[in-house]
């Protein structure tokens, strides 16, 4: 590789590393080599061969180099400056797909997941379930999963890289202990016991006689099943999978649970009304205060139509205001989008929606809603995310992009991530004015003067979104490379957009070949 080249890539794997919390000795211990050697990859003084590549993609749990038959990363090719037009559906959530594969393992019989998202995130669960025994197939000429669990688990052949490379492997805590005393998991994301999203999992997981240790790689994991909640659970973050996980656990003891502090957001819901299905007896669903009555066994054939993506919804309501376009999004979950909607009104967006209507799975409030361009003002006040009903931590980076078409200064904080804000400032090389004020506030001033770059696509989602939405105005032609961690959340993001008439290309080069 030519020196600039492994310069680029170098910056790239010190770019992960550090979203991803680990020194440069931690990445050193995971692929096999010194500190001294991974300094000098960041540095580019390296050579680099394509399985030590490999290796540190699989580390740091992102596509540094595509390890396909092409072996090349993917990219984006956008023609911008167009308007968008027609009409889009909203797909259905990651997040409850997620939430919704790991409960399978709760039963016995079989579950049928209908028009669930066709996504890497999927793919990577599918690929550990199938590891240890689970069998699961896409129904023809769909996108329904079915998902046939074996008489026993047998964790012993699970796919350790598919599981190193997804954190949802920490969710299968919660269905595992149902059926092991001991067992062990591989360490996923080289994420230390008690990191903060680690310990409130455990501190759950305790009340049910769960107890985990993290050595050489791996959670240990032992079970006393004697051990029951004696009182409600409070957990110790509202967060989402950790409220999905001590859902698990109370799902199949008989007894009763109380959880105090849940999320209440959308994938909790979701995962709610799927252990309903089940036989599960859930009262407080949306609300921070859940009473869980369980049963020792699940065997049962039922189907789910998890609900639609709020996230997506916002993506492409973002999609609409930086392109200054008229779309119809239909299946909008309205329940999980009224503060971004209340917030982009002070703002001065402009928007119809229909009367509401119910989602497939027979709970959740949809709504077709269609877009009116127009000028855009600064928020009076921060943006900042809160935990459900407030503004949701996952849509907070797509206020950015919307703030640079707006007249005067948003400031946005994002309190939750270390380091995602970071990200943002992205923005400037594609023409918006932002001020990176610390690890968490980003001041940005608006309009942007947008203009097309090349741009390397940021390890986060959500980042990785919000760069991909700013080249949709910016004249010209734009080029994001290394879009693997947009597929890893989005089905088919491209090909939808250039439904509405936007110009994305998705190819391969040879920039990263040896």
């Amino acid at each position: 590789m030519v020196q600039q080249q492994l310069v680029r890539i170098g910056g790239t794997i010190r770019e992960v590393r550090l979203e991803r919390g680990l020194t440069q000795s931690a990445l050193a211990a995971q692929i096999g080599t010194s500190q001294s050697a991974v300094a000098r990859i960041e540095q580019g003084g390296q050579n680099l061969s394509m399985e030590m590549l490999t290796k540190i993609s699989r580390a740091l749990d992102s596509e540094i180099i595509t390890v396909a038959s092409s072996n090349l990363p993917l990219n984006m090719r956008i023609e911008g400056g167009k308007q968008l037009s027609g009409s889009i559906d909203v797909r259905t959530s990651k997040n409850a797909a997620v939430a919704c594969l790991c409960a399978a393992m709760l039963n016995k019989g079989r579950t049928t997941l209908r028009n669930l998202a066709r996504i890497e995130e999927v793919n990577r669960i599918t690929e550990v379930l199938n590891s240890i025994g689970v069998k699961t197939r896409w129904l023809p000429d769909s996108s329904d999963l079915e998902i046939t669990p074996p008489e026993k688990i047998d964790l012993s052949t699970i796919d350790e890289v598919a599981a190193r490379r997804t954190r949802t492997i920490l969710m299968f805590l919660g269905p595992l202990m149902h059926e092991f005393d001991t067992f062990e998991l591989p360490n996923a994301g080289g994420c230390d016991l008690g990191a903060r999203t680690v310990e409130p999992h455990l501190h759950a997981l305790r009340a049910f006689g769960m107890s985990v240790e993290a050595s050489n790689g791996y959670y240990h994991v032992s079970v006393d099943n004697s051990v029951r909640p004696t009182k409600p659970i409070v957990l110790i973050e509202r967060g989402d999978t950790v409220t999905e996980n001590a859902l698990f656990a109370a799902a199949r003891y008989e007894g009763k649970t109380i959880i105090r502090n849940a999320s209440s957001n959308y994938m909790v819901q979701d995962l709610c009304f799927f252990l309903r299905e089940l036989g599960v007896s859930i009262e407080g669903v949306g609300t921070t205060t859940l009473e869980i009555q369980g049963v020792g066994e699940i065997n049962k054939d039922i189907e789910y139509f998890p609900s639609e993506d709020p996230i997506e919804a916002m993506s492409l309501v973002a999609a609409a205001i930086v392109t200054k376009s008229e779309i119809t999004i239909k299946r909008v979950p309205i329940e999980f989008m009224e503060i971004e909607l209340a917030i982009l009104e002070e703002m001065g967006f402009r928007y119809e929606i229909t009367e509401e209507y119910t989602s497939a799975n027979g709970e959740t409030r949809l709504v077709d809603l269609t877009t009116k361009p127009g000028p855009l003002k600064a928020p009076t006040d921060k943006i900042h995310p809160l935990p459900f009903p407030g503004l949701n931590i996952d849509n907070l980076p797509f206020f950015a992009v919307i703030a640079a078409c707006a007249e005067g200064q948003t400031l946005i904080h994002d309190w939750v991530y270390e380091n995602r804000a970071i990200y943002l400032n992205e923005l400037t090389k594609i023409g918006a004015t932002v001020h990176l004020m610390d690890p968490h506030r980003v001041m940005i001033e608006g309009p942007a003067k947008w203009r097309a770059a090349e741009v390397m696509c940021p390890p986060a989602l959500r980042p990785g979104v919000v760069i991909l939405l700013g080249m949709l105005a910016c004249p010209g032609t734009s080029i994001l490379r290394n879009i693997y961690v947009i597929n890893r959340g989005y089905e088919e993001l491209d090909e939808r957009l250039n439904a509405l008439g936007a110009d994305i290309t998705s190819f391969r080069d040879d920039e990263f070949s040896n």
